[in-house]
């Protein structure tokens, strides 16, 4: 890996209308695009798990109690284009197929104001996004209240999101245990559904 990772990581051979393409060209969205392409090239390389981190490190918030507009109309500078090139590269590569990738946080927002113009944490109803790997395009799996509160039609459990990625991994979650304190404990305890309807 020491002799490998050093290329992987030089982007130097990357055309100058590849790397516009995810945004280095633009200081907004420089340091997330430029880890967008390293997840891409990473991908290329048979690396198995990448995780591209976005958050405070780049003078980005997504945990807006206050002034939620301006944070998100900065964070979407930042994030939008490289994500969408990562996306159509990985496809344009062949790779998308076999390539699963997810973009959340662990929790949403409330749908009323905290404060002047912030929200609040909100665990009830919110969203991730998946591609590739199996994963339906353009479909919408469950739906909340018409006030954004709560799950209300399709709910997916934890567990359930996690037996659907590592079925989509090629994983069987009622088989994948580790073992702790002389029990062998699985990572979705005595539940999980696969949810189906999202999967090709």
């Amino acid at each position: 890996m020491q002799a490998a990772a050093p290329e992987a990581f030089d982007i130097t051979g990357e055309t100058e209308i590849t790397k516009k393409m995810y945004g280095l060209d633009d200081g907004h969205s420089q340091s997330f695009g430029y880890r967008c392409l390293l997840a891409r090239r990473l991908a290329e390389r048979g690396v198995r798990f990448i995780q591209v981190q976005c958050g405070k490190g780049d003078g980005l918030d997504w945990d807006q109690h206050g002034q939620l507009e301006k944070g998100h109309r900065k964070n979407a500078a930042a994030t939008d284009k490289p994500v969408g090139a990562l996306l159509s590269d990985l496809e344009a590569r062949g790779l998308l197929d076999d390539t699963l990738v997810i973009w959340g946080g662990e929790f949403g927002r409330t749908p009323t104001s905290q404060g002047t113009d912030g929200r609040e944490h909100h665990p009830h109803g919110y969203s991730l996004c998946l591609a590739g790997a199996g994963v339906r395009p353009g479909f919408v799996h469950g739906a909340t209240d018409d006030f954004g509160w709560y799950a209300e039609e399709k709910k997916m459990h934890i567990h359930d999101f996690h037996a659907t990625l590592l079925h989509l991994m090629g994983i069987n979650h009622e088989k994948l245990t580790f073992r702790y304190s002389g029990r062998d404990f699985r990572l979705t305890d005595v539940h999980g559904d696969i949810a189906h309807e999202i999967i090709t």
